[in-house]
């Protein structure tokens, strides 16, 4: 039995898998997110742990037995997180998060103090990586910036407190911009560059070797393994690469659209293809040789809860529905929306960006700005995977939908129309990231590739429909124009 904990930016999650793929059991917490400025995301990791406890607490009421079989533990999270620690190991101020935007300033600096940073780093410098974040702190809180002898990102804090040891691995390190990407080892010139040394930072592992054990007062009090035997704590992975590997995708040219809070397309890769002018990201994956593509949006599911609590559906499925009743021929007549309501990566590396609900007459409801929210959100993932540059002869062999919006047929249908491409969804696609999680506890167990990454049962195909192909095309070209005639606005 292998457990897989996966932390979110608005759950924590933990799945036990058994070793024949069942899951056996799911528990969640749920989180919150507090922006005490414009711009700025943050978490207290006292959130996260607290989270932890809950999950292990339902998991040991529910499925203790199971509980008791875990042999290793894997690790899942979102990426790009700063958390900050001093000489003992107490956390020094909240987590900045991936979707914080304020170091837009800093990354300007990083870019001119590293002219190579693309080609190191396989990124631009943006507001949501760590390095910024750091270089935010130092000279806007140089207090904390002294007294910081750690940066850890958010899931390997939970391996600190899981077992003491301060480890991260590479899908997550490399989304640092302090990691040489091609190299697969932190960068010295990275690093100096935000005044830190490979002193501040955790040792490196990959994501299916093992990393550190379950402290043994914590696998007693939660019922976690049956004593005898140390439990493992794999290396784990990003929530981007768990996810695929949570859903077998690891080969070259096998990918997934998300619909989590941030959207996201993912290619795997045999090597490191870095395209940071379109701001693309191009990381390690969370097995040793592979690599990935990703491009990230940072307001996908995120905008559709936003829109639901601020034009009073009652929840985001109701949302949904709504935008579900606008008929094709009427969906010309629908606002534009740019989705961009924390800035936005990729294409367009833009913290200042905004989003904008934009041709309003007396003739919209409800249904007609649901539908623009959840097409606007669609165009921005559209617009990223037109940034991915496969290696030739490298074809798309498998692109799996997943996510919470995932849940969503139409929204996953709308998808495959807009991306002009049939998207796949699995059994278990909700839980990627905390599925994947566990089978890299189970490879650090000592499994294989090929018996652990298996593909999951196909649930639906979803075809790209050629019927309104056209109004796709040309709404999406006005959202691109759109974006263009206000950039400048946004400063």
């Amino acid at each position: 039995m292998y457990l897989g904990l996966d932390l979110g930016t608005s759950e924590l999650k933990a799945l036990l898998l058994a070793g024949d793929h069942r899951i056996v059991g799911v528990a969640r917490a749920p989180l919150t997110v507090e922006r005490p400025e414009p711009l700025w995301s943050e978490q207290a990791p006292s959130q996260w742990w607290q989270a932890l406890e809950q999950v292990m607490a339902e998991l040991r009421g529910a499925h203790a037995e199971a509980l008791s079989a875990v042999r290793a533990i894997g690790l899942s999270g979102q990426m790009h997180g700063a958390t900050l620690l001093d000489a003992a190991g107490e956390v020094l101020r909240p987590a900045i998060l991936w979707n914080d935007g304020r170091s837009g300033p800093q990354c300007e600096a990083l870019a001119r103090a590293v002219p190579r940073l693309g080609e190191i780093a396989g990124n631009l410098a943006m507001p949501g990586f760590t390095a910024p974040k750091l270089l935010w702190v130092r000279e806007h809180e140089p207090e904390i910036f002294n007294r910081t002898a750690r940066v850890l990102l958010p899931k390997d804090w939970l391996r600190f407190m899981l077992s003491g040891e301060a480890v991260s691995e590479m899908s997550d390190a490399a989304g640092t911009l302090w990691l040489d990407v091609g190299a697969r080892d932190w960068s010295d010139e990275l690093l100096a560059a935000a005044g830190l040394t490979r002193g501040h930072m955790p040792r490196l592992v990959e994501g299916s070797e093992v990393s550190a054990q379950l402290k043994p007062e914590l696998a007693a009090r939660w019922g976690v393994g049956n004593g005898a035997a140390a439990v493992l704590i794999a290396g784990g992975a990003g929530d981007n690469a768990a996810s695929a590997v949570g859903m077998g995708l690891v080969e070259p040219g096998q990918g997934f659209v998300s619909l989590g809070t941030s959207g996201v397309v993912f290619v795997s890769t045999d090597r490191f293809l870095p395209n940071p002018a379109q701001a693309m990201h191009a990381f390690c994956h969370a097995l040793p040789g592979r690599w990935h593509q990703m491009s990230v949006m940072l307001s996908a599911a995120s905008a559709v809860s936003w829109a639901a609590k601020a034009f009073r559906f009652a929840d985001e499925a109701a949302l949904l529905e709504a935008a579900a009743s606008v008929a094709p021929a009427q969906r010309a007549r629908c606002p534009l929306f740019l989705p961009y309501l924390s800035g936005e990566r990729s294409p367009h590396n833009n913290p200042n960006a905004q989003g904008v609900l934009f041709g309003l007459t007396h003739a919209h409801g409800p249904a007609e700005i649901a539908y623009a929210v959840v097409e606007g959100v669609s165009f921005g993932l559209r617009d990223g995977f037109d940034t991915l540059r496969l290696p030739a002869g490298m074809p798309l062999r498998e692109v799996a939908l997943v996510g919470g919006g995932a849940r969503s047929v139409w929204w996953g249908q709308l998808l495959a129309d807009i991306f002009e491409l049939p998207l796949t969804l699995y059994a278990g696609s909700e839980t990627g990231g905390a599925l994947g999680a566990a089978r890299l506890a189970w490879l650090a167990d000592g499994g294989t590739v090929a018996e652990v990454c298996t593909l999951p049962p196909v649930k639906q195909q979803l075809v790209p429909s050629l019927e309104g192909a056209d109004g796709h095309k040309a709404r999406h070209a006005r959202f691109r124009a759109l974006y263009t005639a206000l950039r400048d606005q946004f400063r």
